[in-house]
């Protein structure tokens, strides 16, 4: 599966309304540490299948950046029955995020 990008007419639907957990990272292309974690977060959404894997793109979508007080990136969240379940902030390795999941 790859990953899906949310937007604020998305995000109920496919994070708050899921079956499965969710993990989204709310990124920017301008940072650095966003940039380092994207390709990990692309390798996870193409390995695992008991979970969603989610971008929010803070510059495209700041009324979920505000929504969710996302104050520094990356911001990685889980959702789990539609509620927040586990935050981060900082580039985090393949198996701290997979961790997060669990």
């Amino acid at each position: 599966m790859s990953v899906l990008h949310l937007t604020k007419d998305n995000f109920n639907e496919e994070v708050l309304d899921s079956k499965v957990p969710v993990l989204v990272d709310f990124w920017a292309a301008w940072c650095g540490p966003c940039q380092m974690i994207g390709p990990v977060i692309e390798e996870i959404a193409e390995e695992i299948t008991d979970a969603r894997i989610c971008k929010v793109d803070v510059d495209a979508e700041p009324e979920l950046a505000r929504k969710y007080k996302v104050l520094s990136i990356p911001t990685l969240m889980v959702f789990k029955d539609g509620e927040l379940a586990r935050r981060e902030s900082g580039a985090k390795s393949k198996e701290e995020i997979l961790e997060m999941l669990k």
